[in-house]
């Protein structure tokens, strides 16, 4: 169960309604579910995140595939249930390999991937779990994204990590409609 309360107009900083006024007009109504329903509480800073947010995902070098699974890399080293069932069927869809999926998942061993997601993996296993990149993982994402790829990626990592954060620390619950099995934690 989520640990806050709905946001309403009135909860929220006084100087941020306006852009509380303007995050409801996208979204139609208080989001109930993921990050949104626990940064909406602080409108501004939520806006600038959706900013960066839409940034990564719609003008990345990046091509979706590898989004998606630097996402689900930073979700499966999260444990975040809620970030893993948002993007594991579109990381499916984008091209993701499905035992690749289900081997994050279930933190098996991972098949042999191409070179691009193996690049992928490795930088955000490292990180994640040592704090630390590797100068053979940096090299391989840099060869295969150039700089600008590589700075996206921890971006994308760094951006996932945050919202994975608000999400676990929140207790924000999963959508009911959710697809994908539960992290095994």
């Amino acid at each position: 169960m989520a640990r806050l309360p709905s946001a309403t107009r009135e909860s929220v900083p006084e100087d941020q309604r306006a852009d509380f006024d303007e995050l409801l007009r996208g979204y139609g109504s208080v989001p109930k579910f993921g990050p949104s329903s626990v940064m909406i509480h602080v409108p501004r800073v939520h806006r600038i995140m959706n900013a960066v947010n839409r940034y990564l995902r719609e003008e990345s070098s990046l091509p979706k595939k590898v989004q998606e699974l630097a996402i689900l890399v930073t979700a499966r080293e999260l444990d975040c249930q809620y970030i893993w069932n948002a993007h594991a069927a579109s990381a499916r869809e984008s091209g993701v390999d499905s035992a690749a999926i289900d081997a994050l998942r279930d933190r098996r061993e991972l098949p042999v991937l191409a070179d691009d997601e193996r690049a992928v993996a490795r930088f955000g296993q490292e990180f994640f779990r040592k704090h630390h990149v590797s100068r053979g993982a940096f090299q391989a994402v840099l060869e295969r994204f150039g700089r600008r790829g590589a700075i996206e990626l921890g971006l994308i990592m760094g951006n996932y990590s945050s919202l994975a954060l608000i999400v676990n620390a929140f207790d924000v619950d999963l959508r009911e409609e959710r697809t994908e099995p539960l992290l095994p934690v």
